[in-house]
């Protein structure tokens, strides 16, 4: 049929997948890096403690 429906197919196997990937990617970055903080926060305030015991 030509060039036409070979790009479709290949937008709908590649495109849209990176595109969920991407999106996906995008949206936890942010909660990735706020429980990284929070892991540094309780790092920190474990060390707190085990100095004020000592």
């Amino acid at each position: 049929m030509g060039v036409t429906p070979e790009w479709t197919m290949l937008l709908a196997n590649v495109g849209f997948p990176s595109a969920v990937a991407v999106y996906l990617l995008l949206r936890f970055e942010k909660k990735i890096a706020d429980q990284t903080s929070a892991i540094e926060e309780l790092t920190q305030e474990l060390s707190n403690q085990q100095e004020e015991e000592e």
